[in-house]
This record gives C-alpha cells, sequence and structure tokens, in this order.
C-alpha cells in the first residue's frame, strides 16, 4: 500500500447518452436510463480509482459552499473517500455536462465556476507530507503551492494536465517543469502525438510522460528505460461510456509504477483498469481492487496459471 495525497478538480457531472453528436434539434426527447448524474472530476475520481486499488489516499479539493458532502460516498458503494479536506471554500461546485452516442463520439460542457480563485489552507497539507509516497496534482491554480511541498520534500509528483492548449502553455510551466510524471489527453493535442511527447520530454525533462488517445489507447515515454512506445487499448467488455478512462489509467498506472518501479508492468495493468471502468456509467464507477484486477489480468494473459 502507498500514501498518496491527491489536490485538484472535483465536479458534478451529468452525463447523458444522446442518438448522436453532432445533435439534431428535437425539441423533446424522452428516453429511460439515458441521464447519469455524479461527483466527478479528475481529483475525486483518481482518490477513489487509488483507493479502490488498496491505497491510503488523502482527498484534497475545494467546493461549493452549500455543498452536500454526501454525495461523494452513496449508500452503495463500497469504498468509501473521506471528504474530511474537501473545503467548501467556493460559491459552487464546478460542474460538466457530458453527452455521448454509440459511436464513442463525445462533447463536453464544463463550468469550473469561481475555482480558479480558490486558496487552498496548505495548513492543513504541512503535516501530512512527510508520510506521503506521491502527490498527484490537477493544474487547477490552488494547487500550485502543492508543488513547492512536493520539492521540498522531495516527493513524487504526477500531474494531469487538464486539457493543454498551447496558448495556455505558460499557464503550465510551474507544473510541466516540476513533474515527475505527466498525463495529458490528446482530445486538444493537434500535433503528430511522439513529436508532442518527443518536444514535452526535452523541453521539461519528466521521468515519465503519458498522452491518452481515447480508443486509440496510449503513447508512453520512459526516460530511465529510454523508450517511447503506443500501447493498444485493452478490449475485454461492453463499453458503456468512456468518460473518465483517462483518470482510470492514470490512477492505476501510478499505483503499480510505485509499486514496481516498471513502466511496461504499470501501462499493462493499467489498460486493463480502464477496460473495466469503461464497462460502466459514470465516471466514478467500474473500478477494480486490485486482486480483482490482478485476477483478470491472469485469466486474460496467462490463462494456464489461472486455472
Amino acid at each position: 500500500m502507498s500514501k498518496f495525497i491527491v489536490a485538484g478538480i472535483t465536479q458534478l457531472e451529468t452525463i447523458v447518452k444522446v442518438k448522436e453528436i453532432p445533435i439534431k434539434y428535437v425539441p423533446y426527447t424522452g428516453e429511460r436510463d439515458t441521464i447519469y448524474v455524479s461527483a466527478g472530476g479528475d481529483a475525486f475520481n483518481e482518490s477513489l480509482a487509488l483507493k479502490w486499488l488498496g491505497n491510503d489516499v488523502e482527498f484534497m479539493t475545494v467546493v461549493g459552499e452549500k455543498e452536500d458532502l454526501s454525495i461523494f460516498n452513496p449508500p452503495d458503494r463500497e469504498v468509501t473517500l473521506s471528504t474530511k479536506y474537501a473545503l467548501p471554500i467556493i460559491k459552487e461546485t464546478p460542474m460538466e455536462v457530458h453527452l455521448y452516442d454509440a459511436r464513442r463520439k463525445s462533447q463536453c460542457f464544463e463550468d469550473l465556476k469561481d475555482i480558479r480563485d480558490a486558496k487552498y489552507n496548505m495548513l492543513l497539507v504541512d503535516p501530512l507530507v512527510p508520510e506521503c509516497d506521491m502527490m498527484v496534482l490537477s493544474n487547477v491554480n490552488f494547487c500550485r503551492p502543492f508543488i513547492e511541498r512536493a520539492i521540498d520534500y522531495k516527493k513524487k509528483l504526477a500531474v494531469k494536465i487538464h486539457s493543454f492548449k498551447r496558448e495556455k502553455e505558460i499557464y503550465n510551466e510551474d507544473f510541466l517543469k516540476n513533474a515527475d510524471i505527466l498525463y495529458f489527453n490528446d482530445n486538444s493535442i493537434e500535433e503528430d502525438p511522439y513529436d508532442f511527447v518527443k518536444e514535452m520530454a526535452e523541453k521539461y525533462d519528466p521521468e515519465i510522460i503519458l498522452l491518452g488517445q481515447g480508443e486509440h489507447g496510449v503513447v508512453i515515454y520512459d526516460k530511465n528505460k529510454d523508450f517511447t512506445a503506443h500501447y493498444d487499448p485493452v478490449r475485454s467488455g461492453q463499453i458503456v461510456n468512456t468518460a473518465g478512462a483517462g483518470n482510470a489509467l492514470f490512477a492505476c498506472f501510478l499505483h503499480y509504477y510505485l509499486k514496481t518501479q516498471d513502466s511496461k508492468v504499470a501501462i499493462h495493468k493499467a489498460l486493463l483498469f480502464a477496460a473495466n471502468k469503461i464497462g460502466y456509467m459514470g465516471t466514478s464507477n467500474g473500478f477494480m481492487t486490485e486482486e480483482q484486477l490482478e485476477h483478470w489480468d491472469q485469466l486474460i494473459w496467462n490463462p494456464r496459471n489461472s486455472m
């Protein structure tokens, strides 16, 4: 078991299944089991995934001043995530509406409310840093002071860059320059994936880069092993909804990378973990325990060993 501090964005998410994207105008549509509302967001989903995998997780985020924190722990979920450090210091909790269709096309509408003005109480963080193994951050303003703590205590720092855009790269430089592990999603990246990863590696010198490519898998760069490779996604069952797959992959990779110090083992496990997750509705559902993941790993890749 590893100890993680996870800090970043938490959202209230509405996921809507539509017939096709782009959406054709219809005055009214009534379909059963097509709208799903839950908590989500980078920090929440990563924290929950890491907790499912058996880790000790300190979940640090900001929510609306009147938010009912029980939404983070629905009664039918087996794993509970502490909301002790979910601070109600902004006017409203950020929200996202995620539309998707059967072809895996999606469209998101995000409203971060006043989160950019939030300032996290670092007095709550400081006593926890010495004992943590890794700090996992979203690239949001209130997470910037966490970088200094990671540096001061020589802690591994992993950052998920939310919606990378060239025109905003300067805004992300303190995250990019100091992260040991970087995760990007290619949704907003128009460049050749290998060229992009090579440039980020040369410019910011991280230990690991992950570039999520949705249905096309992931590109991984490992500085210490001196390799860059593409991995196809694992296809293990029915695809229900792909929202949150990147968070699942990132969290599982971090879990196994800390455990094994082997990026190839970690990405192999993470792809299977993410493949299971997309068989469920909602960004915070479909996570496996380490025992369940290892069981499916044996069944899929080493059937003789599972007999």
